[in-house]
């Protein structure tokens, strides 16, 4: 079936661009889409209510009927709730192309400029690039490298996404999808790692280690490490130790105390971009 049968609705920062169409392309095997098959409606009138106090319980199979319901009456933070529990395995099957399909249909359906839904199309915008990249097996859903490139910058310039601005950075770092360009790589790790993105900030404090900026390269690899997630650490504190183990006495010193000042909220652009 053709790209041209297909557009986004008139809404939002992604509607009827060229990504976008090809987006739909993937979905246009998968017609019959992904339904939500809600048999009781749930009986608060707040689904929402119902979700978190089922959930909290422990109640997932309550809790995951009564967040259907609310997906379906078109609720996007119910959708992007639904797809993370599906991408996640929480309180259902994991099941990547359903979650793949719900993340599809909320960057389908748009967003209003400024909207407070903003945050739930960049993260469905960022989870689908992820997919396209690796692909999903068994499914329509193939590896393309370009496409979930541009998927990124969508996600990262558009939003903002920190998530996006990294994964693109890596992209770009290894030239995956396009040519490689280290400089554009170094911009969105410096602007994801402004936003607190731990990885982000690992991988720019090495490329300004590497550059010879050693004191503010150190210490952002140490503030990386400090906050990183748990399946994280092994990687940066490699990437911590090898920088520490080259750089003198005094450099480790200065990066230790510069790491400190960065804790307490000093600009991480400003520090970085100092002598």
């Amino acid at each position: 079936m053709s790209l041209k049968n297909f557009a986004f609705p008139r809404k939002g920062h992604f509607c009827g661009s060229v990504l976008g169409l090809a987006l739909l392309s993937i979905a246009a095997s998968t017609q019959a889409g992904f339904a939500f098959d809600v048999q009781d409606k749930p009986k608060s009138n707040n689904p929402f209510e119902v979700f978190f106090s089922a959930y909290k319980s422990g109640h997932k199979d309550e809790a995951v009927k009564a967040l259907r319901y609310a997906a379906e009456q078109g609720h996007p933070g119910a959708n992007w709730k639904l797809a993370r529990m599906y991408a996640d395995g929480d309180g259902v099957p994991e099941d990547d192309f359903a979650a793949y399909q719900i993340f599809e249909k909320i960057v389908r359906d748009g967003v209003d400029p400024g909207s407070q839904n903003e945050s739930y199309v960049a993260d469905a915008l960022t989870a689908l690039a992820g997919y396209v990249r690796r692909g999903i097996p068994d499914t329509p859903v193939r590896s393309n490298l370009p496409m979930a490139r541009d998927l990124y910058v969508q996600a990262a310039s558009s939003f903002g996404d920190p998530a996006a601005q990294y994964e693109l950075g890596k992209m770009l770092l290894n030239g995956e999808g396009g040519e490689r360009n280290p400089v554009q790589a170094a911009r969105w790790f410096q602007l994801s790692a402004q936003k607190g993105h731990a990885n982000a900030q690992a991988m720019f404090g090495n490329m300004l280690f590497q550059a010879g900026k050693t004191v503010q390269g150190l210490a952002m690899l140490t503030v990386a490490f400090e906050h990183c997630a748990v399946q994280d650490k092994a990687w940066i504190r490699e990437m911590q130790e090898q920088a520490f183990s080259i750089a003198g006495e005094a450099d480790r010193r200065n990066a230790i105390a510069l790491a400190g000042r960065w804790g307490q909220g000093t600009n991480i652009r400003l520090m970085a971009e100092s002598n």
